[in-house]
């Protein structure tokens, strides 16, 4: 059977035979509506669900989620990637029962990082001096998540990863680091998902350090690009220059150390300016629920509500929305 395409409202060709796989399996790409690319639903460090002041009460948690993903669908939004990796409370019965409640299609993702938030066992396996893991094993153990089914602990598997959600140290990157990126890289190439790195301390050579691994630019996401150092960097203009997608991912954050909404809208006008509409993805980084750790309390909603308006204050076109908030996730989270 040949490949079977269509346009879309933005005029963007699309392959309608093209699958992202979520929570509950493999949906047909075009299905996904209004993406937010970044976020977590249920946000644990490791560690925090056995303290003795950490309740983890699965329905009130459920609750509480299906709350917010309920209202980022009135607001519009179709698809909430959860890209927080293995180890982060994921969990993925949680994300089933969720979907099939809201009508929110939950992309999960496989993966770690950085360095600092590994546990001993990837940190220093039993050699002799200890060394970080290799890319490959990093690589296996990531794939698996996609091509078996994410692990439930310590049982069974269910739906397949969506993503490969990595980052680097925020210092610079170190060879586990280097292990991730790399073994990243290496089960996206296996597998057809994409790689979400949040940079750390140096965006562009993160970046080639998974472009090194033959992996085309357009199955990258960089995130963490709306943070102060990033911009006065230009590393939004050079990573769309490279050919891989730029994550203004903390959309509705005013912190200090990230630049506001305002300053964001006008990144993105400047971006579509310079000719890489196709290359951008907005999310906020929002937390649904947080435990040992302080929540991104910003609403799914957030970039729908108050952000667009901000762009079409900025001149965008609802075309040119429209690409950024549907085509351009789907183009990125199709496997292939």
């Amino acid at each position: 059977m040949g490949t079977q395409t269509a346009e879309d409202t933005t005029g963007t060709t699309i392959n309608t035979s093209t699958t992202v796989n979520t929570v509950l399996g493999p949906v047909p790409a075009q299905e996904l509506g209004v993406v937010a690319v970044h976020e977590a639903l249920l946000s644990v460090v490791p560690g925090a669900e056995h303290a003795f002041d950490i309740t983890i009460d699965r329905a009130e948690i459920f609750q509480t989620l299906a709350a917010k993903l309920t209202e980022f669908r009135g607001a519009g939004g179709g698809t909430i990637v959860d890209s927080t990796g293995m180890f982060h409370g994921r969990d993925v019965k949680l994300y089933e029962a969720l979907s099939r409640t809201t009508g929110v299609h939950i992309v999960a993702s496989t993966g770690q990082g950085p360095e600092e938030m590994l546990g001993g066992y990837f940190l220093t396996p039993q050699t002799n001096p200890p060394t970080p893991w290799p890319a490959d094993r990093f690589a296996d153990l990531f794939a698996q998540e996609i091509t078996e089914g994410m692990v439930v602990p310590r049982v069974e598997r269910r739906g397949p990863a969506g993503l490969v959600a990595t980052a680097a140290t925020l210092t610079g990157m170190t060879a586990t680091d280097e292990s991730l990126l790399r073994g990243a890289a290496r089960a996206a190439l296996a597998t057809g998902v994409p790689v979400s790195l949040r940079h750390g301390h140096d965006a562009v050579r993160e970046l080639d350090t998974v472009l090194d691994e033959k992996l085309p630019a357009d199955r990258v996401v960089v995130g963490g690009l709306d943070r102060k150092d990033a911009v006065a960097a230009s590393a939004p203009l050079e990573v769309a220059r490279r050919g891989a997608y730029v994550a203004i991912d903390h959309v509705g954050t005013e912190d200090g150390a990230r630049i506001t909404d305002a300053e964001r809208a006008a990144l993105v006008a400047e971006l579509v300016e310079a000719g890489f509409g196709d290359r951008i993805l907005l999310s906020s980084s929002s937390t649904g629920v947080a435990k040992g750790h302080e929540g991104n309390d910003v609403s799914y909603g957030h970039v729908l509500s108050a952000f667009v308006p901000l762009l079409k204050a900025r001149g965008l076109s609802d075309e040119e929305v429209q690409r950024i908030l549907v085509a351009n996730p789907r183009a990125l989270l199709s496997v292939r």
